[in-house]
């Protein structure tokens, strides 16, 4: 599942002593696990080998260059947001020729940069959107390729923030006018060229069970639209869920919260074997669009215990990272494991703290009420399964710098972003005279 480890009473990811890592680079620092992603991506790869098909990473869940370039060299081709996600993409070595375009809001100015890019498919979210694109690419003199999002309404049974495939959600066309919709676009829009259909239902889905049903009920859709109109792939978008709690094995020593509750993770065999039968006899390709499963349990955010401040009704460990640097907890009320950098004893006592940082706000916390082993102020901590929507969605709050971020393989150690000085802060602001 991930390469982070106690290794001599000392937290190591894949062969690098992390509290090492902290010391030279300073702490919040992000560090991700190279063989964690490869690995993830080549089990996903290999459990679809029965399909003709395309794993298109979700850049949206970490942007940084280094993992761009990693998953490119693997064979991933990406799902992304924005225009700014695909100059990413080919900053990192991707071709766009294996990207898709999602996200409700496109500009002109995105979809312009895309065409003249050559990506693989707009997923178009709306009848509206479809005229938009087909205008665009009239100016351009080019024809663009797209796919509606259908949306199935099918329940993700995930958090309200990031479910997608409901009918009261923002995303998709309601499945009952998608054939309608595809029927006028090929009668009446000449710039652009129907390749394929698209769904996504959400995201962090733990079983099965959402996956199956939404394949079940759009599947003959694909199979209505190859038939009538030719489309060539039919992506079933991404969700797979993460670990969060019980992330790591600790031996069940006693300081370990979750030693009896470790939680099962969504197996990419079990999600291939629910999804592949339904969708081999299509003759499509079939592209999924993972994010938080590839990179989510590659990455964790060490912080340093600042102080304590002890009081009567709580007691709270002060640490130098905040919301701004890990947003999940407050955004979310999204749990992530925290362990020490250095083995607590098995038997080691605990106490049930709230880990607070330093932001002004009152939902600035990674958790409360948690038992934890003693604490003492230079003592460094992780936050584990941070490798998705962690450093992506930090912000300068605060006018905090961001922090750093580094990309372990084995023994090596690569700073992949350097920590953000005080006149990075500023540099893009001017004082009118």
């Amino acid at each position: 599942m991930h390469s982070f480890h106690y290794q001599n009473d000392r937290l190591f990811c894949e062969q690098t002593d992390l509290i090492s890592a902290a010391e030279e680079h300073g702490t919040p620092l992000y560090v991700y696990s190279k063989a964690t992603v490869t690995d993830h991506f080549s089990r996903l790869d290999s459990a679809l080998a029965q399909l003709d098909h395309m794993v298109c990473y979700a850049v949206k869940a970490n942007s940084n260059l280094a993992i761009l370039n990693l998953l490119a060299k693997q064979g991933s081709g990406f799902d992304i947001v924005s225009g700014g996600e695909l100059f990413r993409v080919i900053a990192g070595g991707g071709d766009p020729a294996m990207c898709t375009f999602a996200g409700v809001g496109k500009t002109e100015d995105e979809i312009t940069y895309a065409l003249q890019q050559g990506i693989y498919s707009f997923n178009v979210e709306s009848e509206a959107e479809l005229h938009y694109i087909n205008e665009i690419a009239k100016k351009q003199g080019k024809i663009a390729p797209v796919a509606l999002r259908v949306n199935p309404n099918v329940d993700a049974k995930t958090h309200k923030y990031i479910s997608t495939g409901k009918s009261e959600n923002k995303f998709g066309v309601d499945f009952d006018v998608i054939e309608e919709i595809y029927a006028t676009a090929a009668q009446q829009l000449a710039h652009v060229k129907l390749v394929g259909l698209q769904m996504h239902i959400g995201s962090q889905l733990t079983s099965v069970g959402p996956f199956i049903e939404a394949v079940n009920k759009v599947a003959p859709l694909a199979a209505k639209l190859k038939k009538h109109h030719g489309i060539e792939f039919f992506s079933v978008g991404g969700g797979i869920g993460i670990i969060y709690q019980g992330a790591l094995d600790s031996g069940n020593p006693s300081w370990w919260e979750n030693k009896d509750e470790l939680a099962t993770p969504l197996t990419v065999a079990a999600y291939a074997g629910a999804i592949v039968p339904a969708l081999r006899e299509l003759g499509l390709k079939i592209i999924v669009e993972p994010g938080r499963y590839m990179v989510g349990n590659a990455g964790l955010l060490i912080t340093k215990v600042l102080f304590e401040k002890r009081g009567q009704a709580k007691t709270f460990k002060v640490v130098d990272a905040g919301m701004n640097d890990l947003i999940r907890p407050a955004l979310y009320q999204g749990y992530h494991d925290i362990i020490p950098l250095r083995k607590p004893a098995d038997e080691a006592a605990t106490e049930a703290v709230d880990i607070v940082g330093p932001i002004c706000e009152t939902g600035d916390f990674f958790c409360q009420d948690r038992p934890m082993p003693a604490l003492a102020e230079g003592d460094f901590i992780a936050l584990l399964s941070s490798g998705a929507y962690g450093f992506v969605m930090a912000s300068n709050y605060n006018s905090r710098p961001l922090p750093a971020e580094v990309l372990v393989d084995g023994e090596k150690l690569h700073v992949i972003r350097e920590r953000q000085t005080l006149e990075d802060l500023i540099a893009h602001e001017k004082i009118p005279l």
